[in-house]
């Protein structure tokens, strides 16, 4: 639960200063990189990764099915069967509103 949040650790896109000075003093070349490309990171989210996929006739959807014939003891019976193979994610999304980045320290609302 809670996937969402950044992965890297001490360090901390939405400040000038903090997390990010332990890395530049190791002398990490692309730890300074980062830290310099963020140092004036927006708090808003502008896209996100979809979660749709593209199947084999162009169809888009989160999940597929196919149809299939079952004989047991003489009867047919139809069942679902999820199709795993051959789909494309759908990639990047622009969202229509931009919301706030889930590492972002900020109180919304207190209640």
């Amino acid at each position: 639960m809670g996937g969402s949040g950044s992965k890297s650790k001490s360090y901390w896109p939405f400040s000038g200063s903090g997390g990010g000075d332990e890395q530049a003093k190791e002398g990490n070349e692309q730890s300074l990189a980062r830290l310099r490309s963020f140092r004036n990171a927006t708090p808003f989210v502008f896209t996100r990764r979809s979660s749709l996929y593209y199947d084999e006739d162009g169809d888009l959807a989160h999940e597929f099915y196919e149809e299939t014939v079952v004989t047991k003891n003489g009867r047919k019976k139809a069942k679902l069967k999820r199709i795993h193979k051959n789909l494309i994610p759908q990639g990047i999304v622009k969202l229509d509103h931009p919301s706030i980045h889930v590492d972002f320290p900020v109180v919304i609302c207190e209640g």
